[in-house]
């Protein structure tokens, strides 16, 4: 995800934003509803947020965040902002969507890429039909019966590939086999 941004930035290439947008907007929406939005609010914030990544993508630094990290602390400000205009007096001071979000601890932002890049180095393993369905799945989104769909692969097909290809990550990882090779 951070390359897509990098690419939006670089080029403002169209393919990367959508891509972007098709993984986050939804996710956005539902940690919004989750910090108290109403459904037309969610929405409404869920779209500035990627107005922002596409105005702003030039500031999105890849060594200090990750993808996820960045959208979400601007759809969390984008909330208190929201909040903070509501002129209907019912603000809640206690209320956590406008308390400052913890600073990450540099070892956990470390950690997540460390697994990151090893989850994508095991990913290297695998036959390439069950990488393709992990991808499909994980990094896009998409659920095993929309990937049925754009496969045109049958849907049991596609979960036991996908419970196949767990298996073998989870053996990878638990011996520790995702060494960088490269």
């Amino acid at each position: 995800m951070n390359e897509l941004i990098l690419r939006v930035a670089e080029s403002r290439d169209q393919a990367a934003f959508t891509e972007l947008f098709d993984h986050f907007a939804p996710r956005i929406k539902a940690y919004l509803i989750k910090l108290g939005a109403d459904q037309a609010l969610a929405e409404e914030l869920a779209q500035e947020v990627m107005i922002t990544l596409w105005r702003k993508a030039a500031l999105f630094d890849p060594a200090k965040s990750s993808a996820a990290t960045w959208l979400f602390r601007i759809a969390r400000n984008r909330r208190i902002d929201a909040a903070r205009r509501d002129r209907t007096g019912m603000i809640d001071a206690e209320d956590p969507s406008l308390r400052p979000a913890a600073p990450e601890e540099p070892g956990e932002e470390l950690d997540a890429r460390l697994r990151e890049k090893r989850i994508r180095i095991a990913l290297k393993n695998l036959p390439e039909e069950q990488a393709d369905l992990v991808r499909r799945a994980f990094f896009s989104g998409l659920s095993h019966s929309q990937i049925a769909e754009e496969t045109g692969l049958p849907l049991g097909t596609v979960k036991s590939r996908i419970r196949l290809a767990f298996g073998r990550l989870r053996r990878t990882l638990e011996t520790d086999q995702a060494v960088d090779t490269d």
